[in-house]
């Protein structure tokens, strides 16, 4: 309804605050914040992603310019083909894949039983799963060295995927997520001729794909991003894997940033394009797997 004066005349409508002036203080405060957090994440990414592209002499030059003067792709040729940079992916994306893999089925098989089955001595076994943890990593490197050494993985594929398959974190993971799901949908199941196994393969499993792909995902992750293990382990050069056969490219280049930062863009697109792919899993895995305790 129109507001008149006392003329006759109609009153002008007030015009709607503008979006921008409606957001609160504390509202812009944190836009800036994370922002600037971006920002600060974000900047080794883009001078990484801009020395790559420079030249030997631009790249070692004392004077830092944020981007290259004359753009040049010599880095990358010389990476691709001087350097077996393609092998070493090949390397991590087979190793990381069947690492992932393992995890998952080894995860997933011992939560469902820690979460549903009752057996003796389950708190106690479940409490030493735990306890795995807490223990560092490097001090299995010793202990796992030798059992590897007596299995004959040494300089193979093997001896990436197995050791450290067997995770903690995962079986604990999906066991708090297991512990959500509701046990009438499993008691339907029965109900309908399903035993045990089927119950977990055909109900359960696919209630947490969100849990199992993020778990995938950050074992994928851990392994691609494994540079001591395989400095131990490995020792051709065909067999490298990429992080390993950075470390050797910047021993031998010490001096051309261009080339040590190709290799690190080539090394870190796998892991960006995959994280953007599988956001939206992370997020409703880690919020589902915490609902139960």
């Amino acid at each position: 309804m129109t507001a008149t004066t006392s003329g006759g005349r109609p009153e002008a409508s007030p015009r709607p605050a503008s979006r921008l002036g409606r957001v609160r203080p504390d509202r812009l405060l944190l836009w800036a914040a994370l922002v600037v957090l971006s920002l600060v994440f974000a900047l080794p990414l883009l001078v990484m992603l801009s020395t790559s592209f420079k030249s030997a002499a631009e790249a070692n030059s004392l004077d830092f310019t944020a981007l290259p003067l004359e753009p040049s792709l010599d880095a990358y040729r010389s990476v691709l083909t001087d350097v077996p940079v393609l092998r070493w992916f090949i390397n991590s994306t087979l190793v990381a894949l069947l690492h992932a893999a393992l995890v998952v089925v080894l995860a997933t098989t011992s939560a469902y039983a820690f979460a549903r089955m009752e057996f003796r001595g389950k708190r106690l076994l479940f409490a030493l799963v735990l306890a795995t943890m807490f223990v560092p990593a490097v001090i299995l490197l010793i202990p796992n060295f030798l059992v590897v050494n007596e299995l004959g993985w040494l300089n193979s594929y093997a001896s990436l995927v197995v050791p450290g398959a067997a995770t903690g974190f995962g079986v604990f993971f999906l066991r708090q997520f297991f512990l959500g799901v509701p046990v009438s949908i499993e008691e339907q199941a029965r109900l309908d001729g399903c035993d045990q196994w089927q119950v977990f393969r055909r109900v359960v499993v696919p209630l947490a794909g969100p849990a199992i792909a993020t778990l995938a995902v950050l074992s994928f992750l851990t392994s691609w991003n494994d540079f001591l293990w395989p400095v131990f382990v490995l020792f051709t050069s065909d067999m490298q894997t990429l992080p390993a056969g950075l470390a050797q490219l910047q021993s031998d280049n010490v001096l051309r940033y261009d080339l040590l930062m190709a290799g690190a863009v080539i090394a870190s697109v796998p892991v960006l394009a995959l994280y953007v792919l599988a956001q939206r899993f992370i997020i409703e895995g880690v919020a589902q797997g915490g609902v139960k305790g």
